[in-house]
């Protein structure tokens, strides 16, 4: 998931030099990415898979359309083939949320559920440190020596279809099937968009869904407005990497050793002040490279026990295990394809006038933080 976002975000300025896209043909490759619309439907799919024939099968093969799909950006000669490779690609991610994130929340212990949720995100987040970090050697080679980075994410998928081959199914879903009258039945429709369940996902669409508008901005974008705001050719790659590398040790030290132990929404208010301030920063001061890192800096560590985090947690808690992957995957595509509209309008809002750009982002975090 995350190793798909930034490859493209890495590529992606290279692609408007080579085939001379417009700021509209960039947003559209932002909507349509891993990180937007095709995950959100993706998600949706898959999470009703998930709860209809097992989380394993899903998270299993999700793989082998995720390679093949990198092999259209691998071999991309033509803009289509960019937007057919990410169409693709944000397929797969999509539906291996749901199936994840179900996986790790039903298998973990009830005391340690904020702990096992936490190694995903350490790993989520180590994707863009990996693909960044190659990418400050490949990218002097240009378009040719980022391919390598669509390379090396197909092979792992194709190895991860092998190693998931080897897992065990979720024994809460074995065992919440084994109730079911009609084994054959789908899931419940009635019962997920129940009163109960429906403030459940409209809660997380808004917390998860405002803030991800700022998240799909940095992880899709932050490259390409250093790029293109002149700033050392270093910093395209050094700057979000370290976002993401911070990020990390926030997890480890402050969310996965506390998120089962203090009172989750007074850890989560601090994060989302941070946010605010770390985004107003960008609203206030011109986007030099001191402002850029104390930014990313803020961002790290309010990102490691932040939105995304408690996201993967809550919507694991909020729902029966029957319909749990369908309603992670319900609110994840609307979260994305969101994400996705918004995108659209980011190339030219940066273009214009970025502190407009940068103020409306700090409304959103603010939005979520309140929520």
């Amino acid at each position: 998931d995350s190793g798909s976002i930034v490859a493209g975000s890495v590529a992606l300025a290279l692609w408007k030099d080579i085939y001379g896209l417009s700021d509209s043909f960039i947003g559209l490759i932002a909507a349509f990415s891993a990180n937007a619309i095709s995950a959100g439907i993706g998600a949706f799919i898959g999470g009703w898979l998930c709860d209809r024939l097992g989380r394993k099968k899903i998270y299993q093969y999700d793989m082998l359309f995720y390679a093949f799909g990198m092999l259209f950006l691998i071999f991309a000669s033509a803009a289509w083939m960019i937007i057919a490779g990410f169409l693709l690609v944000g397929l797969a991610v999509g539906a291996d949320i749901p199936a994840s994130w179900s996986l790790i929340a039903e298998q973990a212990p009830d005391t340690k559920r904020g702990a096992h949720s936490g190694v995903a995100q350490v790993l989520w987040y180590l994707g863009p440190v990996m693909v960044l970090g190659a990418a400050y050697f490949l990218k002097p080679f240009g378009i040719d020596g980022v391919r390598w980075l669509f390379i090396h994410l197909a092979v792992l998928a194709l190895a991860l279809t092998f190693l998931r081959g080897r897992m065990k199914e979720s024994q809460r879903w074995e065992e919440s099937r084994a109730t079911r009258t009609d084994k054959s039945a789908g899931i419940d429709w009635a019962e997920l968009f129940s009163s109960r369940y429906v403030k459940s996902m409209i809660y997380l669409i808004c917390m998860y869904g405002l803030w991800n508008l700022w998240a799909g901005y940095n992880g899709f974008f932050t490259p390409y407005l250093i790029a293109q705001n002149n700033l050392p050719q270093w910093a395209e790659t050094v700057v979000p990497a370290s976002y993401f590398a911070i990020g990390i040790v926030s997890i480890l030290a402050v969310f996965m050793t506390l998120a089962d132990k203090v009172n989750q929404r007074t850890l989560f208010g601090i994060s989302a002040l941070l946010h605010v301030v770390g985004m107003a920063l960008l609203a206030v001061l011109p986007f030099t490279l001191p402002v850029v890192i104390v930014h990313i800096l803020i961002m790290g560590i309010a990102g490691g026990f932040g939105a995304q985090s408690f996201f993967q947690l809550w919507s694991a808690e909020l729902f029966p295990t029957a319909i749990r992957s369908t309603a992670q995957g319900v609110t994840f595509a609307v979260v994305r394809i969101g994400l996705g509209i918004w995108s659209l309008a980011v190339p030219a809002l940066a273009s214009a006038d970025f502190h407009t750009l940068a103020w409306i982002l700090t409304g959103f975090l603010v939005a979520s933080g309140l929520i």
